[in-house]
């Protein structure tokens, strides 16, 4: 399962839920019409009956989710898909997740740590990498980042490890 957002809230009396997505654009979430919430007893599948964008945010409605009650009931739970739902990515593209916990290292062979998360600005993606304290490594492919290597398990980036 990828996690795609989180069922941040209520929206109205409906059933509604105020959804925030990690997906780029942020409604792409609701092309996936077949969610599945994390609970307490493991991931339950929900059929998406509506959704659209509110604002700023995501709101959806589920199948058989009608009243506010249901809904409530929903709040903080992730949303994902399964993986292979997921387009097919070009050469060179890689999604968030496969990034995580790869191993950073410099092009000299300095360990910088383990990508934590990633998070945008508004100029580019941002690696948060853990070691012996946390960098923010612009994710920019052929400038700071150098390569991926997936099967590896890592991540070559020219940085200065003092920085």
């Amino acid at each position: 399962m990828i996690i795609m957002g989180r069922v941040s809230g209520l929206f109205g009396v409906g059933g509604w839920l105020k959804v925030h997505s990690h997906t780029s654009p942020r409604e792409g979430i609701l092309s996936y019409r077949t969610w599945y919430l994390k609970r307490e007893d493991g991931w339950r599948k929900h059929e998406l009956s509506d959704g659209h964008r509110q604002g700023k945010g995501i709101v959806a409605r589920l199948a058989g989710c009608s009243d506010r009650d249901r809904a409530a009931e929903l709040v903080g739970c992730d949303i994902a898909v399964p993986r292979e739902q997921l387009p097919s990515l070009k050469p060179g593209e890689y999604y968030w997740t496969d990034l995580q916990g790869l191993r950073v290292n410099t092009i000299e062979g300095v360990d910088l740590g383990v990508i934590s998360h990633l998070f945008e600005t508004g100029a580019n993606d941002v690696l948060a990498v853990k070691g012996e304290r946390e960098r923010l490594i612009p994710y920019t492919m052929g400038e700071a980042v150098k390569e991926v290597d997936l099967d590896a398990g890592r991540v070559i980036v020219d940085w200065d490890p003092d920085f």
